[in-house]
């Protein structure tokens, strides 16, 4: 092993350990909290209420996991693809600072549609240029992982891009039920293919 590897093994960890915790820690109060629904309700919704805390250290303690996944990246692989995935990390912070305003019932008592503040449209934002980032990234690594001869690992990305492309398309139209659980769907997704990549490297 590297000296150089020896050091950036831990950073690498990061991004193996960022999708569980932020998975694991949404689901457990998408389960418990009263009102949420997992066919009506985005998990960035969980910012919202008295224990809206949690998911808000999610968010930001998530995204410097990335950031580090990121900072390990850079040092073994090079390229844009380290950048775009910190610039990632970055919206999952920006995404805690600022939270999605309250909507469709949750939490409960609220209204089901509501004036969209300031800091929900900044979560709206940077929250879409942190999937741009996440998609780039993926179809960059695939052409470098088809490059290495790893062919498994490169369709994988690019599978993950499509499909993360589509889910996100479908929740930003504003539809409900599969359309919503399809977008979870794809989150796991793109969690297990940094988990992926961060391994492989």
């Amino acid at each position: 092993m590297t000296t150089t590897f020896t050091r950036t093994r831990p950073l690498l960890v990061c991004g193996v350990l960022a999708g569980p915790l932020y998975v694991v820690t949404s689901l457990a109060q998408a389960l418990t909290r009263d009102g949420f629904d997992l066919s009506r309700h985005a998990w960035s919704l969980l910012a919202n209420g008295d224990l809206g805390w949690i998911q808000t250290a999610n968010f930001v303690v998530t995204g410097l996991l990335v950031v580090a996944a990121a900072v390990g990246l850079r040092q073994e692989v090079g390229g844009a693809a380290p950048a775009l995935i910190a610039g990632y990390g970055v919206s999952l912070v920006a995404a805690g600072v600022f939270h999605a305003d309250p909507v469709a019932g949750f939490p409960v008592g609220a209204p089901e549609t509501t004036p969209v503040s300031w800091h929900g449209m900044l979560h709206l934002v940077v929250g879409a240029l942190g999937f741009v980032c996440l998609v780039v990234a993926c179809f960059v690594l695939a052409a470098r992982f088809a490059r290495a001869g790893r062919a498994g690992t490169a369709w994988f990305s690019r599978g993950t891009a499509v499909a993360f492309t589509a889910a996100f398309a479908g929740i930003a139209s504003g539809s409900h039920g599969p359309t919503v659980l399809a977008f979870c769907a794809a989150i796991v997704l793109s969690w297990t293919w940094l988990a992926v990549v961060s391994v492989r490297v």
